[in-house]
């Protein structure tokens, strides 16, 4: 199966580039939420956060941190922006090429990424940290070994 973002990044494929540089690329979304709606892809290939080098998160974040500040200064005139990752089919990633999204966002707009934010309840919130601190106790054990 052929990834759209590798084509991208192999220039096989356009798309606006906002920022390039050896291991990223940040292009914008052809089907933006907002104006200026950013991707930032790793220029290897990864599917989602399980198979993605830490550092290499960490510099999408960066890279991520930087688009949204120039949200705010540029033309754009963001007052904010959400930034996000969706980790699978369940968390609605639709291509499958790890990827950041940069939204900006202005005060007062009606874009809305998910509803019922506002009443959330964890029905065994010690259970829920229970099974979180065993697996983070076995991955860094695997990690050790």
């Amino acid at each position: 199966m052929s990834c759209v973002f590798c084509a991208i990044v192999a220039g096989d494929a356009p798309a606006i580039r906002i920022h390039e540089d050896e291991d990223l690329l940040a292009i914008l979304d052809i089907r933006p939420f907002t104006r200026g709606h950013t991707l930032v892809i790793p220029k290897k290939h990864t599917v989602d956060l399980t198979d993605t080098p830490p550092a290499t998160l960490a510099a999408m974040a960066v890279l991520g941190q930087r688009i949204a500040q120039a949200a705010r200064v540029s033309g754009l005139h963001a007052d904010g922006n959400n930034i996000a990752i969706n980790d699978g089919k369940a968390a609605f990633q639709s291509v499958f090429h790890l990827h950041l999204h940069v939204v900006p966002r202005h005060n007062g707009d009606k874009l809305s990424f998910a509803k019922g934010m506002l009443l959330r309840r964890d029905s065994d919130r010690e259970e829920s940290g229970r099974l979180l601190r065993a697996a983070l106790a076995q991955l860094d054990e695997a990690a050790q070994d």
